[in-house]
């Protein structure tokens, strides 16, 4: 049996919504072998981001070696790296290690409002990562720091995605549009042509995690040697249905349902 393998260099969210914690969760849903690196500790739950420890260099650094040089990857995924070194160490990780599918989601902002992305890391996360990356899936905030554009409309979120991949080097760009008004609509580019996503909005207050889910999703299907296109329509699935199925657990942004993929497709439904 051919096990398909999944790296997740990210930092840990003890709710279980986000990060790590979701990413390991829908890589095994989507019957991917997940391992990980943590960045950084998170004090955690659906209210908020009540504290946050990152882990030394030398630590991250010898995580990622130790799971290549041992396990390897099919595919890998970034997500909170909080500061400037943190990228160009990861970075340099990723070249050395030849690692082509790379997921990068550039995780700026918590649910609750808690900065997550240094401003110094900002450009690092530019210049030492994006050309790295076989795709990048900002949301619209995140999209209009990377590009310094402002996004409104349909058109604005399509020139940002080409400026992503022609001005900043990743291979493909992924802009969500859940901040937009209306049903989410993502703009995917390739480099060389567009192509839209749609799926129905559900109102819920459960949507902790839903970046991390998405990216994750899209390593997992790469990692199974799946195009970029099939890999993000199964994470636009897997994440609408993660919504819409909400577990309705905590106070505040409770996290998503990573169960639902898996369960609709046993009943034939996905």
């Amino acid at each position: 049996m051919k096990v398909y393998k999944a790296l997740t260099i990210a930092g840990s969210d003890s709710g279980g919504g986000a990060g790590i914690q979701a990413d390991l969760k829908t890589f095994q849903m989507l019957d991917v072998y997940g391992m990980s690196a943590l960045t950084a500790i998170t004090v955690q739950n659906t209210l908020g981001v009540h504290g946050i420890y990152d882990i030394p260099l030398e630590g991250i650094e010898k995580q990622i070696e130790a799971v290549l040089s041992d396990l390897g990857a099919d595919a890998a995924k970034t997500g909170m790296l909080s500061q400037p070194e943190v990228i160009e160490m990861v970075a340099g990780c990723v070249r050395r290690s030849g690692l082509s599918q790379l997921v990068v989601d550039p995780v700026m902002v918590a649910k609750g409002g808690a900065s997550l992305l240094a401003v110094s890391a900002q450009q690092a996360l530019r210049d030492k990562l994006l050309p790295l990356a076989a795709v990048v899936t900002p949301n619209i905030p995140e999209a209009e720091v990377l590009t310094g554009l402002r996004i409104e409309t349909l058109d604005e979120m399509k020139k940002a995605a080409a400026l992503l991949v022609r001005e900043l080097g990743a291979g493909a760009a992924i802009v969500k549009g859940g901040h937009r008004s209306g049903d989410p609509t993502d703009v995917i580019f390739d480099g060389e042509s567009y192509h839209l996503m749609e799926a129905e909005r559900y109102e819920t207050r459960h949507t902790h995690g839903t970046g991390c889910t998405f990216s994750a999703a899209i390593c997992a299907e790469l990692a199974k040697g799946r195009t970029l296109l099939e890999a993000a329509h199964t994470a636009k699935q897997f994440i609408t249905l993660a919504i819409r199925e909400e577990l309705g657990i905590g106070q505040g942004h409770g996290p998503t349902n990573h169960w639902a993929y898996a369960r609709e497709k046993a009943a034939g439904r996905a």
